[in-house]
Parts: structure tokens; C-alpha cells; sequence
């Protein structure tokens, strides 16, 4: 893959969300991604949380990278990343506490996503804090686009519902957007569990590939 800290910025974006997408070409933080996706307001919530720790971690190490000493880079890195998870975890303790309580484990784990280091020691540590938020947001993007699409699906396969309870992570305004499918829409109860994860990951990354190479020439 073509050395992307010399690319225009633009560039650095698209990568992050389609030719270099976490989840369906790298194939990176598929644990939340499958854990957490069984409706929207779940896969935003981590979405949120996953990009805001991605995107503070690539500015500070691109700032400090001058000042980190080779032997310590990787646990420094590290101990930057549990900073911002800290953070996260505790911005979704004070005003989302019951959406937290749903993923807890996911966004505490978020310290050990390889998305997240990789994207640090590849490209934040050997480019300026401009370009090492660019590479963040489109990450994050990429991978937020992945988590909302499994969990939209799963949603309305599962509970035949879309933005359910999305009060949890708005407020009271939120409470108003679900959307229901016509008629008795029943569910099927495969998709929002494990098995069902799997198959849809399979499914859509095949889809994902296949548009991919119809479109080439």
C-alpha cells in the first residue's frame, strides 16, 4: 500500500474510509464490531467513543513524537491511548450511563484495538498534528461506517426497528426517531446474536468486495 504521509490530505481521508477501512479491508476491531452492532444507537455510541480516542491519540503522538524515546514508544503510545479511554469511558459514565452499561466492556477494550495503535505508530508518530487528524477522521469514519451499517441491518432484522432508543445518547430528543417496519414485523432473533454477527459480517464484506472489483477496470 502506497506510503500515505506524503499524500494530500483528501487522500489521507478516502483511505481511511474505503481503500483502507479498519474493519472490512484490514479486518481490524472485529470484536466490538460484532459484539456491539446489534442496533445503531449501540455502534454509534462506540463509533463515537472509538474515533474521539483515535483522534486525540494521533494528535498528541504527532505533537510528542519528537520527545518519546525509541525504547519507550510502544508503551508510550499505549498509555496515551488508556488516557483518552479513560476520558471516553468517563464523558459516557456521566451522560449516557445506561448506553454505557450496553457496551462497557467494549469501550474499555478500546485501549487494546489495534486500529487505533496501528494507525498511531504508522502514521501519527512520523507526520505533523494536521495531517495525523486528517488520518484520524477518516478512520474513524471508516470504522463508524462499518458499526453503523452491522448494526442498522442487524436492527431491523432482529427487532424490525431503526434508531431505536436512541434516547439514550440524545436525550429526549432522540426518543422520537425509531422507525418501525409496517405491519407485524416480527424479528429474526439470529441476528442479534453472535451466529447472526457473523454471517452479516460475511455477507456484507463479501458485497463490499465484489462492488469493489466491479468497479475497477
Amino acid at each position: 500500500m502506497r506510503n500515505l504521509t506524503q499524500a494530500p490530505a483528501n487522500g489521507v481521508f478516502r483511505e481511511g474510509v474505503a481503500a483502507r477501512n479498519p474493519a472490512w479491508v484490514q479486518l481490524l476491531g472485529l470484536c466490538p464490531l460484532l459484539a456491539v452492532s446489534t442496533s445503531v444507537v449501540n455502534a454509534l455510541a462506540l463509533a463515537l467513543a472509538s474515533g474521539g480516542v483515535l483522534l486525540g491519540a494521533n494528535i498528541s503522538v504527532s505533537l510528542l513524537r519528537r520527545w518519546i524515546p525509541d525504547f519507550a514508544r510502544l508503551p508510550a503510545y499505549v498509555l496515551i491511548i488508556a488516557t483518552f479511554t479513560t476520558c471516553a469511558v468517563l464523558l459516557l459514565e456521566a451522560h449516557a450511563f445506561d448506553l454505557y452499561l450496553r457496551i462497557a466492556l467494549f469501550v474499555q477494550i478500546i485501549v487494546t484495538n489495534c486500529m487505533i495503535l496501528g494507525r498511531v505508530e504508522s502514521f501519527a508518530s512520523r507526520t505533523s498534528p494536521g495531517r495525523a487528524a486528517v488520518d484520524a477522521l477518516g478512520t474513524a469514519s471508516g470504522f463508524a461506517l462499518a458499526l453503523l451499517i452491522m448494526g442498522g441491518v442487524r436492527e431491523l432484522l432482529g427487532r424490525g426497528t431503526l434508531f431505536a432508543n436512541m434516547d439514550l445518547l440524545f436525550g429526549p430528543v432522540g426518543a422520537n426517531w425509531q422507525l418501525t417496519l409496517p405491519g407485524d414485523p416480527g424479528g429474526l432473533l439470529i441476528a442479534l446474536l453472535p451466529p447472526g454477527a457473523f454471517i452479516l459480517a460475511g455477507l456484507l464484506l463479501g458485497a463490499g468486495r465484489a462492488l469493489k472489483q466491479k468497479g475497477q477496470p
